[in-house]
């Protein structure tokens, strides 16, 4: 049986850019699809958090408010429910390796912009998984989490082709101005080759060993697209 680590967020709140605190937490579609689709496949899923503590999901990811229709709601929180003891009980980033771990997957939700971003503990874990050639799978603002892989030479996916959320999106339906960085740029600053789709439409890139969804609506097929890596 394959073993995947979802690394979460552990954060509540995130600071914007007019310094005032905004509630956050995890994407409730971002975690709850995936890891259903993962379960169905058969894959054991690990959740992980900065100090092991027990993540929070966005409550605009359950509401209107965030762009989420009251049936999809009840069905995610549902599912995030029937998982609690999972959820609550993470392992600690900071004490977790590779061993028995065969693919990482980094779900967003604004909160890994808090407390991911430059954790140096992720960023040695995804180091040691790409250097060994593991999948490593990110969905929208999961991949703040990338940018704590950095070295001498600067950050690890430089180069590489992935997507994220979009700039457009961010100004959309997102934090807008008040976002603490627009992710899509800080990636591309970063050095990485940046390729987002039309707003809000389901997008997966993959190169290599890396797999990126550009939203909420790409957590299904990124999740499948790691589910057939998985199984080559």
């Amino acid at each position: 049986m394959s073993s995947i680590l979802m690394v979460l967020s552990a954060a509540t709140e995130l600071r914007l850019s007019d310094g005032t605190l905004h509630p956050t937490g995890f994407w409730a579609e971002e975690v709850a699809e995936p890891h259903r689709l993962f379960s169905e496949a058969g894959l054991k899923v690990t959740f992980a958090t900065p100090g092991g503590v027990a993540p929070t999901v966005d409550p605009a990811s359950l509401s209107a408010q965030g762009g989420v229709e009251p049936e999809a709601a009840a069905r995610f929180r549902a599912y995030l429910d029937g998982i609690a003891p999972s959820l609550e009980n993470p392992v600690a980033l900071e004490d977790t390796s590779l061993e028995h771990i065969d693919a990482l997957f980094l779900p967003g939700g604004h909160a890994p912009m808090a407390d991911l971003v430059d954790h140096p503990g992720l960023g040695a874990l995804l180091a040691d998984a790409d250097r060994d050639g593991l999948p490593i799978a990110a969905l929208c603002h999961g991949l703040a989490g990338l940018l704590s892989a950095r070295d001498g030479d600067g950050f690890l996916f430089a180069g590489r082709r992935l997507t994220s959320f979009s700039d457009v999106e961010e100004q959309q339906g997102g934090l807008g101005e008040l976002s603490p960085f627009l992710l899509e740029s800080r990636l591309r600053e970063s050095g990485a080759v940046v390729a987002t789709d039309a707003p809000w439409s389901s997008h997966l890139v993959i190169d290599g060993n890396l797999l990126t969804g550009q939203n909420p609506q790409s957590s299904a097929v990124t999740a499948n697209a790691l589910i057939d890596l998985l199984s080559a």
